[in-house]
């Protein structure tokens, strides 16, 4: 389970609303900016969206979590990241200027978009840039009718190409996993997992750059069968949805090979760092002004649950965070930096809305990115 300490044991729900209340008069007292996202060191992973814009989008999250090293594309995908905020407040003129400053990277800066694709990847890479150009001009009609519904589509399709580049322009893992846990199931990229609940589906990428062996322990579970008609065992309405307790005594994965409890670290890749830290959170090591890669900043974020108490007691259960605002604003919530992301769902939201305790995964399959999962040798 998402265990609480002893002196939590009321609802997730009023322990989130007390504990962000300290939280947010210590941070506030330290006058921190509630952006979340700052830059960082290369591989870059960061957001050049406005000081104060909190990404909440998980996809977007995603996207800015790759490990590359390309100023062209990310001010390519920041303008078109940026209209979704503007179409909210009808600004148009606005608007037309992340339009116009995405058609200039497009057309002056084309060389740097390719730059860091190896060269078999370069005819989809080029393919890619061309596709964009031609929505750019749709996207751009679309603004001149005030065509909220077209405008937000071909954002969608465009910043969907703008990822698919970015991914061909990582070349290798971006670091060495440490040697104390090559027994454990690490995903050396990115995986799709297909969720079929009985309430409807649900899509999940799973992000091993930034939590190679918590994403690795969960792909390594959906492959064995683990989650198959396993119920849903604690639901908070808009907070938490918690599934991933096995039938019987055992509250995780007992590994067939061992017998033993397959313990998981509590592993977080910190903003600006290449390597995630592991086993201790923000609060032990004094990082109260850092932010995680993946933060607890977008509906449908996916966690690995563990006891409070124990830092690699993580295992099989899993939690899906239901982004509220008003209660959890992004960068000022008491959960980044205390349990790990390695995912969040990006397809599915309004069936994550409907799903309780009791409800039931009727499967779950990894559709694309097995072949990044590496086994224990």
């Amino acid at each position: 389970m998402l265990h609480l300490p002893n002196s939590m044991k009321n609802t997730y729900k009023h322990w989130l609303r007390t504990s962000l209340v300290a939280v947010l008069l210590f941070t506030l007292s330290l006058g921190l900016s509630a952006a979340w996202w700052e830059g960082g060191s290369p591989p870059k992973r960061e957001s050049i969206l406005p000081q104060g814009n909190a990404i909440t989008d998980g996809s977007a999250l995603l996207r800015y979590a790759l490990p590359i090293d390309n100023e062209a594309v990310r001010k390519l995908q920041s303008s078109l990241e940026s209209i979704s905020s503007q179409l909210r407040g009808k600004r148009w003129n606005n608007i037309n200027g992340d339009i116009t400053l995405a058609s200039r990277v497009l057309s002056t800066r084309e060389a740097e978009l390719l730059a860091n694709i190896p060269e078999e990847r370069q005819p989809q890479a080029q393919a890619l840039v061309d596709q964009l150009k031609q929505d750019i001009d749709t996207l751009r009609s679309a603004v001149e009718v005030k065509d909220a519904t077209m405008v937000l589509a071909t954002r969608g399709k465009m910043l969907d190409s703008v990822g698919k580049l970015e991914e061909l322009m990582v070349q290798e893992f971006p670091f060495e996993v440490p040697a104390e846990y090559s027994n454990l199931p690490q995903l050396k990229g990115r995986a799709t997992v297909a969720i079929q609940t009985n309430k409807g589906n649900l899509t999940v990428v799973v992000d091993g750059y930034s939590a190679p062996i918590t994403a690795g322990n969960f792909v390594d579970l959906v492959q064995r069968g683990f989650y198959n008609n396993l119920k849903f065992i604690r639901s908070e309405e808009s907070y938490a949805l918690q599934v991933g307790d096995p039938d019987g005594e055992e509250d995780g994965f007992i590994d067939p090979k061992t017998g033993q409890y397959r313990g998981i670290p509590l592993e977080i890749l910190v903003q600006g760092e290449t390597e995630p830290i592991y086993n201790i959170t923000f609060e032990e090591s004094g990082r109260y002004q850092e932010h995680p890669v993946l933060p607890f900043s977008a509906f449908g974020t996916v966690a690995l649950a563990r006891p409070e108490a124990i830092l690699d007691g993580g295992s099989s259960q899993i939690f899906f965070f239901l982004f509220e605002p008003e209660l959890t604003p992004a960068g000022l919530n008491l959960l980044d930096g205390r349990y790990a992301v390695f995912g969040y769902v990006t397809e599915g939201k309004d069936v994550l809305e409907q799903l309780r305790k009791g409800d039931v995964i009727e499967s779950a399959k990894v559709i694309q990115g097995g072949e990044n999962l590496v086994e224990p040798a």
